[in-house]
């Protein structure tokens, strides 16, 4: 077992490296000059201190919108050690997106990367906070958004009331001045919004002392050290980034290795450049990796362990890739990323039927689906105590729907406790779709789809797909005397929500599929649209 940390919060963390291995690499983005524990610590000081001098404290909300970059980190760290609440917002979001985010968060001040790859983030903003181009926010309060107070931009163009991220990067000089306030242990260290049943985003508290004893529990299980390096390609702002794959790696003093732009060919070379030896995976990016050619799949020969969820065919497949130490996994955004992980040491055959037993601290227990009673064996909906989030922010009726009087997270999914205590996950009881390892909430897409004059209703499910697990499915119904064009719906869709929640198939139909009650039937439309993948 690996020294396990004192720090109870995420900065003391950071600290607690600094002054064990001051020169031990702590990040290694894709671009830019890597980063030691020292340095880290130094910049987020630097940048607390820069957040108290305007105001930004405890009561205060740092939205932050940024890819893998090598300020998201030490960012986020900075806004976590003033006690500020951090609100980690996605980069997929298309302006009413965005406009919900900001008005739900209440953030003061919002920490935004200039673009992300050739798409700019800052024309998102301008389409909601145009007044920003024209003056200081701070002077004149957006009155869409009252509490947006100030703009801080990471990049070159910079918006007439915005403030460059560069100005806050200072020497740390005063760090323990009397109205610094640190963060205790139960404080959130960071709000995660994820997609779920409702039609918006959730808004997901994770605490500074789970977060960090959750991520030591799934480092133990790669058996991660501070030799190794750390792949992850996917976002930061999803808890499998900050509270999963930051926390696993900070909590052993390893380095995290963050890409920036996914593609799988440039994935090889950032690996093979590192030589990194664990690697953040989701089955779409198994596939992708091992769709290349052999001198390309060769890259990946320092990769030893690593993380995904998958069927028994994907952790063969990553196995062959020669990432022979993988760990399957289960989890969500409301238990920390996992709850679950089959140990590196674990027989093959048994990593790839299974994903794991609960980490410590967890409890896993299988209930009814129709009396809600915990039964010993058999199949039923998964149920999960321990590390979970305190609730959903300002949402009390999802939040009594969700976790039980006794604390138990009600997770929608089915599966069943195997005799060793592993969980298998079965299958999602409820309505979301999980479109290459992400959450898509069908009520927001039909929402969207719904504001259309010419749609009279739609129902939004998922398809089996082979490389995606799922893809997202429209099923439509026009307005009588009105066509409805697919190409187009799909264009339109593109230009209003997110990328990874636009249909990969639109299904136009006379009448939506009812059950005998009048309501939608989300089995008929689920087999409909499988059909109408699957070409038949």
């Amino acid at each position: 077992m690996s020294r396990r940390p004192w720090a109870r919060t995420v900065p003391d963390l950071v600290k607690e490296w600094s002054s064990l291995t001051p020169e031990a690499p702590a990040i290694i983005p894709e671009t830019g000059a890597p980063m030691t524990y020292s340095e880290l610590e130094k910049l987020m000081e630097g940048l607390a201190e820069s957040l108290l001098n305007r105001g930004i404290g405890p009561g205060s909300v740092v939205a932050l919108l940024a890819p893998n970059i090598r300020e998201w980190i030490p960012t986020a760290l900075a806004v976590q050690a003033v006690g500020a609440q951090l609100s980690a917002f996605n980069t997929f979001v298309k302006p009413l997106e965005l406009a919900y985010l900001l008005e739900h968060s209440k953030c003061s001040a919002l920490v935004i990367a200039a673009t992300v790859g050739k798409h700019r983030l800052l024309a998102t903003l301008q389409d909601i906070v145009p007044e920003i181009w024209e003056t200081n926010l701070s002077r004149a309060p957006s009155l869409r958004f009252p509490s947006l107070r100030s703009v801080i931009v990471i990049g070159d163009e910079l918006p007439v009331g915005a403030e460059p991220w560069s100005a806050l990067v200072s020497e740390p000089g005063n760090a323990d001045r009397p109205d610094r306030r640190y963060p205790s242990a139960v404080d959130d260290a960071v709000v995660v919004y994820t997609s779920g049943s409702t039609a918006r985003p959730k808004a997901v508290p994770l605490s500074h002392y789970a977060m960090i004893e959750n991520g030591f529990a799934i480092g133990e299980r790669m058996q991660l050290t501070p030799a190794d390096r750390v792949w992850l390609g996917a976002p930061l702002f999803w808890s499998y980034g900050i509270a999963n794959a930051m926390m696993a790696v900070f909590t052993h003093g390893a380095a995290l290795v963050l890409h920036e732009e996914y593609t799988a060919n440039s994935a090889a070379d950032l690996i093979f450049r590192e030589r990194c030896t664990a690697a953040y995976l989701l089955p779409t990016i198994i596939h992708e990796l091992a769709a290349l050619p052999s001198s390309e799949r060769a890259k990946l020969a320092s990769l030893q362990t690593g993380l995904t969820i998958g069927n028994p065919g994907e952790i063969s497949l990553a196995v062959e890739l020669g990432i022979s130490g993988i760990c399957n996994i289960y989890g969500a955004t409301e238990i920390y990323g996992n709850c679950c992980v089959t140990p590196r040491e674990m027989p093959l055959a048994q990593r790839a039927e299974c994903q794991g037993p609960p980490l410590p601290g967890v409890e896993v227990r299988i209930t009814d689906a129709q009396t809600g009673e915990p039964i010993a064996e058999g199949q039923g909906l998964i149920e999960v105590r321990g590390y979970v989030t305190r609730g959903y922010l300002n949402d009390p009726e999802l939040n009594a729907k969700t976790f039980t009087t006794d604390a138990w997270y009600r997770t929608g999914d089915l599966g069943v406790l195997l005799e060793d205590g592993s969980l298998r996950f079965i299958a999602r009881a409820t309505d979301m779709i999980k479109t290459s390892g992400i959450n898509v909430s069908p009520a927001e897409v039909e929402e969207f789809i719904n504001s259309l004059d010419e749609v009279a209703g739609c129902v939004v499910v998922g398809a089996p797909n082979e490389l995606r697990g799922e893809v997202v499915v429209a099923i439509v119904q026009p307005v009588a005397g009105r066509t409805i064009d697919p190409t187009a719906l799909i264009s339109q869709c593109k230009s209003s929500i997110a990328a990874f929640k636009v249909p990969a198939i639109v299904l136009v139909v006379d009448s939506l599929p009812l059950t005998s009650t009048g309501k939608i039937s989300r089995m008929e439309a689920r087999i409909l649209a499988t059909r109408s993948n699957m070409g038949t």
